[in-house]
């Protein structure tokens, strides 16, 4: 811990800077306000010990100073004068603690081991929030066309209430989304509440989403209120709304078009302000075809259809996608293990439990990291090991130049977008971003390098 030290009486000053120094603290000292506040502001300092009498500048307004500049400095005020009022004042504006001089060097180290000890808590405390917001506020991450697609369709439709329904394979990220339009509305300083219909068994799911009354069954001892009612005013995400038996369906539908229901063994209405979004894994269409879901609901569902894209689909995300769970799990400093033939061969896995199966690759990258033998091809999916050569160790691998791998992605990103523009020049530029010249500059490059490409665009 680095001390400062302002004390206008030398024997004092020289006193405490050599019993602190045998403790194993850094202490520097000063001998009046003013000296003490420049050496505070040029230095980097845990804690400040400082007499409430200075020249220059007494140590009250020396106190409110140091706090303005740094408010998690730890500053203990020492007198030989002391007052109940100083001593109140001095807590007030933010010390630690007040010393009347004489005070025991014993009594002094105490003070500094618990302030010690509270910094140490509160540092941890620090780190455990910020690492708890990263889990709760996850980014949308990637910079991918799709991606930046998404973000841009999240802040059109949140700024309405429509019902949203996100259609994407598992992993995708579809509550991220849900969260991202709650974030984004007028409605973010509200509750948002998610239900997942598969985890919830059917006998109960009504109850968990209508609530119900004290009495209504057995073991019903007081009143529940359901998710719909502790998201009044704000947002509900139902997941995995294709397994919600049918005939939870045609209550939801009521709920839908009125805001509206009844607790299990009430009588009276309920009223609610809920935006709902509903998720699904599948094909609510093709459920409707089979007859395992209600196309009334469906159609008051689909109002506005979100649709995610597969990881497959947006590769070029992987390494960014990295580099953020690594940052999540403090282990930023592992990203410099990710080789450029390791993040190639990540990139030639299809992913199929998508960005979800990519960070459970990441945490088992990071706690197996720090062996001796370590060897991160050993880890991949299986999938992925197997296309390596038999026999053939990763290290011998050869990819080309950095240029030349940057060419072979952005030829890769092109024609990802001509092909979902249907070769329409302007379209993929749009898709990608980009001027149209641009892009036409950057097919002219390609076919220069391959005279033989497969790369077709509409003349228009």
């Amino acid at each position: 811990m680095k001390i400062l030290i302002i004390e206008d009486e030398k024997i004092s000053r020289i006193t405490l800077n050599d019993m602190l120094q045998k403790e194993g603290y850094q202490v520097q000292t000063a001998q009046t306000g003013p000296e003490g506040l420049k050496r505070f502001e040029q230095g980097t300092f845990d804690l400040v010990i400082a007499d409430l009498r200075l020249p220059g500048m007494d140590g009250l307004e020396l106190l409110r100073r140091i706090k303005e500049k740094k408010a998690d400095t730890t500053i203990i005020l020492m007198t030989a004068y002391g007052t109940v009022e100083s001593a109140v004042k001095a807590l007030k504006l933010g010390a630690y603690d007040y010393l009347t001089k004489p005070f025991s060097p014993d009594h002094l180290l105490n003070i500094l081991r618990n302030a010690e000890k509270l910094r140490r808590v509160l540092n941890e405390n620090r780190q455990l929030k910020k690492r708890l917001e990263l889990m709760e506020n996850k980014p949308l991450i990637g910079n991918s066309p799709p991606m930046r697609h998404l973000r841009e369709i999240i802040r059109h439709v949140a700024r309405h209430d429509s019902t949203v329904l996100i259609v994407g394979e598992s992993g995708t990220g579809k509550e991220l989304v849900a969260r991202a339009l709650h974030e984004n509305s007028w409605r973010k300083n509200q509750p948002f509440l998610a239900v997942n219909c598969a985890a919830i068994p059917e006998s109960l799911l009504e109850s968990e989403l209508f609530g119900y009354e004290k009495g209504a069954f057995t073991g019903a001892t007081r009143r529940h209120l359901g998710y719909f009612e502790r998201a009044d005013h704000g947002t509900l995400l139902i997941d995995d709304i294709d397994d919600m038996p049918m005939s939870m369906q045609v209550k939801l539908l009521r709920v839908l078009q009125e805001q509206e229901f009844i607790r299990i063994g009430g009588w009276e209405t309920v009223k609610v302000d809920v935006r709902v979004i509903a998720a699904t894994k599948v094909d609510l269409k093709e459920r409707v075809r089979q007859g395992r879901f209600r196309e009334d609901l469906f159609y008051r569902l689909n109002i506005i259809p979100i649709i995610l894209s597969p990881l497959r689909e947006h590769k070029e995300d992987i390494p960014q996608l990295i580099e953020h769970f690594l940052r999540r799990q403090n282990a930023s400093a592992k990203w410099q293990l990710f080789s450029p033939r390791l993040l190639q061969r990540l990139s030639q896995y299809d992913w199929p439990g998508n960005v979800r199966e990519l960070e459970n690759f990441v945490e088992r990258f990071v706690a197996f990291s720090d062996m001796a033998s370590f060897d991160p091809y050993a880890i991949l999916p299986q999938p992925a090991y197997e296309k390596l050569t038999p026999g053939a160790e990763p290290a011998n691998e050869t990819y080309g130049t950095f240029n030349d791998f940057i060419a072979a992605k952005e030829r890769e990103i092109i024609d990802w977008a001509l092909h979902k523009a249907r070769h329409n020049i302007s379209r993929a530029a749009e898709l990608l971003g980009l001027p149209r010249t641009t892009l036409r500059s950057k097919l002219d490059k390609i076919k220069r390098r391959e005279p033989n490409s497969t790369l077709t665009v509409n003349q228009n």
